[in-house]
């Protein structure tokens, strides 16, 4: 089973990871570009394409913040009805009988996405108050690996706060 939960979570990491970082570019070029234009398409001399990239800087990093929100969203999604090490999670048409959903909409997933970002959350809060009190260090980075660390625990609990959950092997 560890191994199981392993691979999940690498899988469900780097979904997150990439998925954040993409559609952050995607936003911050959408709005550089929209700021550029209506400054009236200023020649791109030096000092422009610098107070672009600056731009794009700014709004990356505020962008990241929505993109994680996504991405954490979207990628619950892809962890349903996919092997990891012989395994799968199954998600349950209704808790009491056995049945599967084998095509899984966000619709089907939103009660249990509610349950497993309040445990995310928890655990994220759980770690950033050790690491706190160990190091007295925090940055937006620390919160991420902190969220991603959290990403592997709430897979392993996620099965006994959730009835609509189950580990089946493939």
């Amino acid at each position: 089973m560890k191994k199981f939960y392993f691979t999940l979570w690498l899988f469900w990491a780097f979904r997150v990871i990439v998925e954040s970082i993409v559609l952050a570019v995607v936003l911050s070029l959408i709005i550089t570009t929209v700021l550029y234009i209506k400054q009236g398409f200023v020649p791109l001399e030096q000092e422009v394409l610098n107070a672009l990239f600056e731009l794009f800087n700014f709004w990356f990093l505020i962008t990241l913040n929505f993109a994680v929100l996504i991405a954490l969203f979207r990628s619950v999604k892809y962890i349903f009805n996919r092997c990891f090490a012989g395994f799968t999670f199954k998600l349950l048409s209704c808790p009491n009988k056995k049945e599967y959903i084998d095509v899984i909409g966000y619709g089907d997933l939103v009660k249990f996405w509610r349950k497993w970002f309040m445990l995310l959350i928890w655990l994220t809060a759980a770690f950033m108050i050790i690491n706190l009190i160990l190091f007295d260090y925090y940055n937006i980075y620390v919160l991420y690996g902190a969220i991603l660390l959290s990403g592997y625990f709430s897979f392993i609990f996620i099965g006994v706060r959730c009835k609509q959950i189950r580990i089946v092997k493939c």
